[in-house]
């Protein structure tokens, strides 16, 4: 039964979509909402924090301790007619959750009170101003008070950061300001209650999964790493990894299978030292360097390094044709070593966060050896894609230069391959810049 179980459980994860991420707007994200709620003749401040699993995990107990609600305040901004408002802790409270790969999200939650009223509003989130994820902000009214105009809506679109719109998820709400003009109401105020209404917490990928498995018999770890395998083949053929960079490179330098199978395993290599580093400024250096920060700038390196390889294939091939040279290495296009090395290393410098999750959940379990195999296995189905795409290049441009295709597009095609790769490294680079600068 516990074989049939297991069986089932495989052919589950073989069948079903790989989720890129546990938390739906990504591992990394810190998610806020602020409410400036008008009561009466009083006016609060109801506060959410949504951490997502990596935040969770570096800062949770810091979340959780007693001051923490008064620390938030400190970074809230509330003037009323011109003048700041001093915010005064009402209650808090934060909840972990479940999430990826035996990891935990956390949910946190405070309500302050200002110690004054006023008509014209105006209100700043300044908190985790330098991490990504959800930013709202809503104005709203009760018990006789009114909103007359706003900059913000009443209502939350993500029910307090409890169900995020579909539909934003690739674009999430950036809203941390609010400007308001409002009539206060004569009633006493009520403050925003802590109903303590939280989603269940947020499923896993199937590869996260792997990590929280409670079988670690032999049989099982085996089947776990053929599964890493598969969701690192499948996680390759998603956008991104340069699969076009290394097929026109294959293509513009006239590499051969030896090659295809270099590149895949510079891949492999790249990919999970690229986990391991983010592993460690996760856990070691996060108080100097945010670890979502740092994507943007291996996206940059990525980029500057396919221009630079491009640059040089299509530098050699057009030499190559302005000599004529038929024999060995300069027969094809200038084949270098360093070229090869850094279209492998830019395919794999950007780590897949769900890696990143697995390695913090060994560390988190006390797994640390199941969790370094898991991305090895990961990081080598990887591969084997990257390797499968360079495979197909080099036998299709054999199988091309067989054919007596007599014109200037064969003998133009590892030219314009170079120029396609030092297209797309330009893009690349030119679609980084906005976030590093």
């Amino acid at each position: 039964m516990k074989r049939l179980a297991l069986l089932l459980a495989v052919l589950g994860a073989l069948v079903a979509p790989a989720a890129a991420v546990a938390h739906p707007l990504g591992n990394f994200t810190v998610n806020r909402f602020s409410a400036v709620e008008l009561s009466g003749n009083q006016v609060y401040v109801e506060y959410v924090l949504d951490l997502a699993e990596i935040p969770t995990f570096q800062d949770g107990d810091r979340v959780r301790r007693s001051g923490f609600a008064t620390t938030i305040g400190h970074g809230l901004r509330l003037e009323l007619d011109g003048r700041p408002a001093h915010l005064r802790v009402l209650a808090s409270r934060a909840q972990y959750r479940p999430g990826a790969g035996g990891l935990r999200t956390l949910r946190f939650e405070a309500v302050f009170a200002a110690d004054r009223t006023g008509s014209a509003l105006e209100f700043r989130d300044l908190n985790f101003a330098g991490r990504i994820g959800w930013r709202e902000v809503v104005v709203r009214a009760e018990r006789g008070a009114r909103v007359l105009s706003a900059s913000v809506p009443a209502a939350s679109a993500s029910d307090e950061l409890r169900s995020y719109p579909k539909d934003l998820l690739s674009e999430p709400l950036h809203i941390s300001t609010a400007e308001a003009q409002a009539q206060p109401g004569s009633q006493p105020g009520v403050p925003p209650r802590l109903d303590g209404q939280t989603t269940g917490g947020h499923r896993g990928g199937s590869f996260e999964a792997l990590i929280a498995e409670d079988d670690l018999s032999l049989g099982a770890i085996i089947v776990g790493l053929a599964i890493a395998a598969f969701w690192g083949a499948a996680h390759a053929l998603t956008p991104g990894h340069g699969k076009a960079i290394i097929a026109g490179y294959l293509v513009g330098s006239r590499g051969k299978p030896r090659h295809a199978v270099l590149l895949g395993l510079i891949v492999t290599a790249t990919h999970t030292a690229g986990v391991f580093a983010l592993g460690f400024v996760t856990l070691l250096l996060s108080r100097f360097v945010v670890p979502e920060r740092l994507y943007p700038w291996l996206t940059l390196l990525s980029g500057l390094l396919v221009v630079g390889v491009g640059a040089s294939v299509l530098r050699g091939r057009l030499r190559h044709r302005r000599e004529h040279a038929h024999s060995h290495d300069h027969e094809h296009g200038g084949y270098g070593r360093g070229g090869l090395l850094g279209v492998g290393v830019a395919a794999g410098l950007l780590p897949c966060p769900s890696a990143l999750v697995v390695l913090l959940s060994a560390i988190a379990l006390h797994r640390i050896g199941l969790g370094l195999a898991l991305i090895v296995a990961f990081s080598v189905g990887l591969a084997a894609t990257i390797t499968g795409i360079g495979l197909v290049a080099v036998l299709a441009r054999r199988a091309f230069g067989r054919l007596r295709l007599d014109g200037a597009f064969v003998r133009a095609l590892p030219a314009v391959s170079a120029l396609v790769i030092l297209v797309v490294g330009i893009g690349i680079t030119v679609k980084s810049l906005p976030a590093v600068l």
